[in-house]
């Protein structure tokens, strides 16, 4: 990382650590705590970093941003950062002014069913984070962008937590605030968004595997710290190579779509490897967690299951694994088996 990139990660832990720490959080009764924290990081700067800054915008990196976003993981992120930051770009990309405020965006799952047409919008979209907080909902399709009052749709709360206060909206002709045309289109959106989701599954990993560790060891069987037992630090082990494999592979995806063309191979190639591998640790994570912990990890008390809600929540927004591992064999089946050994050696 670059003195920069460090901080402004520095920066974003501060702002989390002093008004977002996870057992807070979990114990208020009230959402009183939400207006402070997103105000300190719309101070900074950070839920407009990839605005430019001729638009009122930090102007700051794309991996830069990611670094904020991985930080932003280890704190469950209870507000709409990944989100703001991901419509924000999108805008700017399309040319239009970000308003100020919290943002979401239809997430791109498998079967949401959205046209922009003849000026209007309609259709669904499900399992939308932070519905209730954004001050515009950004829609895409194909190369069009939308930006909706969220009075604009009729939103039905998902029952099952998994984080973001998530809803599913439908659009009946509904008419938008802006549209534009979004030159790299719903794909450029979507790559963006699977790595800001990776980043912020690598930081919550990081911080679950912190907190089993600190459990284990603490929690006594057998007249022994459970983190003792060699069954447990093997899976603790495990645990930890999960998180390396995810900061390796969430990092070089950060890194490789900052330095190369969203329309490139190398992008894609990165971008797909990074959902379905950090997808897959998260799934190996947080059984691992659980099975430490034991039933106190789902209690509602404990932060642990803030985590683990969230991560999965997470997998699926901008494409799931399996979406991810279909779209990568297809790639790859299409350059012939000559291309396979040239095409994992160049990265």
């Amino acid at each position: 990382m670059t003195d920069e990139t460090d901080m402004i990660a520095e920066a974003t832990g501060r702002i989390f650590a002093d008004l977002a720490d996870p057992q807070t959080v979990n114990a208020a009764r009230t959402d009183a705590w939400k207006a402070p924290l997103w105000q300190a990081l719309e101070d900074a700067g950070l839920t407009r970093a990839w605005v430019p800054e001729d638009k009122g915008g930090a102007g700051i990196s794309l991996d830069a941003g990611f670094e904020i976003l991985r930080v932003s993981g280890h704190y469950a992120a209870p507000v709409a950062i990944a989100e703001t930051l991901v419509a924000g770009w999108a805008m700017a990309e399309a040319g239009l002014n970000v308003p100020e405020g919290p943002l979401t965006l239809g997430m791109m799952r498998a079967r949401d069913a959205v046209a922009i047409t003849d000026g209007v919008v309609t259709g669904t979209l499900r399992s939308v984070p932070h519905t209730a907080d954004a001050a515009a909902i950004v829609v895409i399709e194909g190369s069009q962008l939308a930006v909706l009052s969220p009075d604009a749709a009729v939103m039905t709360p998902r029952d099952t937590d998994m984080g973001g206060e998530r809803a599913d909206l439908r659009f009946d002709a509904s008419a938008p605030e802006q549209i534009a045309h979004l030159s790299g289109g719903s794909a450029g959106v979507e790559m963006i968004g699977a790595v800001a989701r990776a980043c912020q599954m690598t930081g919550a990993l990081e911080s679950t595997l912190a907190l089993t560790t600190d459990y284990t060891g603490e929690r006594e069987a057998f007249g022994r710290k459970i983190g003792k037992f060699q069954a447990v630090q093997q899976n603790l082990a495990k645990l930890a190579g999960e998180i390396a494999a995810a900061l390796t592979a969430s990092g070089s995806a950060a890194d490789t779509v900052t330095n190369e063309s969203l329309g490139s191979d190398a992008s894609f190639l990165e971008v797909a490897a990074a959902k379905i591998r950090v997808g897959e640790a998260v799934e190996t994570g947080t059984a691992i967690a659980h099975q430490a912990h034991g039933a106190i990890g789902w209690t509602q008390d404990y932060t642990l299951q803030r985590y683990s809600r969230r991560m999965m929540g997470w997998r699926d927004d901008f494409g799931s694994e399996s979406h991810w591992a279909v779209r990568l064999g297809n790639h790859v089946a299409s350059g012939g088996a000559e291309s396979i050994w040239p095409m994992i050696t160049t990265r």
